[in-house]
């Protein structure tokens, strides 16, 4: 089947270009579901066979007509009205479509309400067109499990070198449809790198914003004090504008409430090209030493972004000191926490589905093994024999420690001593004490290797400078449009 698309006049399309297209008719909200959902089925299903898609909404086409007709007798809700976006499967929907985490065991769960974020994506007008593939449990499950493999799904790949390059963190699937262009935004979620790497792997935009900006509440949890959600998208201002829709304060949500009167509801307000003038960032040097995948570090490219960031007006502080960077983080807090969250979430599933705690999943996966149990599941069964309940001294010294050593002694410490804006990583480095810290980060392309690989460049700040590092991420981003689009070929 061939499918006329000439209208999209590019490939990637924006959502100011999508907003502008459907508001003189060149495009409708229709047939822009209809051109990814074509493009869903030549390039992740078949051809290179990316596999970022878990499945598609059944009733986007008809939600995109109703905004449509909804356009033209009432006018626009915002921003998101008529434009797709993809969720990781992990984000609960009250629709025909069903929430997994990948697994095998719940891939005929379909939940009784959105999650907090579903709901505000659905006022804002945007289309949910469907579910991305994952690390199954958010990589709970195998200590061998390849990134981006879910029993359910199976393996998600790379669109800039599909069969050998690594794909990232948990929310690949969400990554990869953003850079392989099956949709125009998407949502992941991360615990510890799960937003930054496949955001920094698939050269894209990914923020993963301070805990308790967007609210948890029907997202399949792997911890209390980390997991958050955050958007995607190839530019920083549709990756802002998302964060925006997404941001909000949520009763049902102890998290958010500290969020009131700290967030803002549309964060395109700091875009500005010149945000890098007068602006402080202190750079970590010794990627070199820390950095354990070497193959992921490209010192000249991280170079080169320095020098550009310095010839955009912002001074620069090389060799920064972050005293608890090099400490060996604690893992009692996740461990402990996975047992207890995912238990619960488990135990209150309806009685028709085969789990209803981890023990009974682990049995579960050992009658499917052949299916299920590809790199095994140590991982499931190292936490099984935790408690239930949270009140074991190593779990409580270890969340006290988690949050001084990240924040007072790792990064407030450093932006108070060095009197910084930011602090630059290259790739993802800071990925580990920005998720003890609950703090935010935006990470984004900053070149590609030699051999094509993408390579890029994380922005860090304390707790809600989301609107600082946005103006830092942007500016940087305009100087240098980095950015090139996966040569994917049927």
């Amino acid at each position: 089947m061939t499918i006329n698309f000439n209208k999209f006049y590019k490939d990637e399309l924006t959502i100011s270009e999508l907003q502008v297209g459907m508001e003189n008719g060149t495009v409708t909200s229709k047939e822009l579901v209809m051109y990814y959902l074509n493009r869903i089925a030549k390039y992740d299903q078949d051809g290179p066979k990316l596999n970022s898609i878990l499945e598609i909404n059944p009733d986007a086409i008809f939600i995109a007509e109703a905004l449509d007709y909804e356009r033209k007798t009432k006018g626009v809700r915002g921003p998101l009205h008529g434009i797709p976006v993809l969720l990781k499967d992990n984000i609960e929907t009250f629709d025909s479509m069903h929430t997994s985490a990948g697994t095998i065991a719940l891939e005929n769960h379909i939940a009784g309400n959105d999650a907090f974020l579903v709901k505000k994506l659905r006022e804002a007008g945007a289309v949910i067109l469907g579910k991305t593939n994952m690390t199954e449990l958010a990589n709970g499950m195998a200590s061998e499990m390849w990134a981006g493999y879910s029993s359910r799904g199976g393996q998600v790949l790379n669109p800039y070198g599909y069969p050998d390059l690594f794909v990232g963190g948990s929310s690949s699937g969400s990554a990869v449809a953003v850079a392989a262009n099956f949709t125009v935004l998407s949502v992941g979620t991360e615990t510890d790198a799960s937003i930054l790497s496949p955001a920094i792997q698939n050269s894209v935009v990914g923020i993963k914003p301070t805990v308790g900006l967007i609210s948890r509440k029907g997202i399949i949890p792997f911890t209390y004090s980390q997991d958050t959600a955050g958007p995607f998208a190839r530019t920083v201002t549709d990756a802002s504008i998302l964060l925006g829709v997404l941001a909000g304060v949520d009763k049902s949500d102890p998290a958010t409430h500290k969020s009131e009167g700290r967030l803002e509801q549309d964060y395109s307000i700091y875009l500005d090209s010149m945000g890098l003038r007068g602006a402080k960032i202190g750079v970590y040097n010794n990627a070199s030493n820390d950095y354990l995948i070497s193959d992921e570090y490209d010192d000249e490219l991280f170079n080169d972004a320095v020098r550009t960031i310095n010839d955009q007006g912002a001074e620069i502080v090389e060799n920064i000191e972050i005293p608890s960077f090099h400490r060996k983080w604690d893992w009692e807090v996740t461990l402990y926490e996975f047992k207890h969250s995912l238990d619960n979430y488990l135990s209150q599933l309806p009685p028709n589905l085969p789990v209803h705690s981890i023990t009974e999943l682990i049995e579960f996966n050992k009658g499917i093994k052949d299916r299920a149990l590809k790199y095994g599941q140590d991982k499931l069964e190292q936490r099984e024999a935790l408690p239930i309940t949270l009140r074991n001294p190593k779990y409580i010294t270890a969340k006290l420690e988690d949050l001084y050593y990240s924040q007072e002694q790792g990064i407030d410490f450093t932006l108070k001593k060095y009197d910084l804006d930011a602090i630059l990583f290259p790739s993802y480095i800071g990925s580990t004490i920005c998720a003890k810290a609950g703090y935010p980060s935006i990470a984004l392309p900053a070149g590609y290797m030699k051999c094509g690989r993408p390579f890029g460049v994380t922005f860090v700040g304390t707790a809600y400078s989301e609107g600082v590092l946005i103006k830092l991420a942007y500016a940087f981003e305009q100087a240098t449009k980095y950015r090139q689009s996966p040569n994917i070929t049927e």
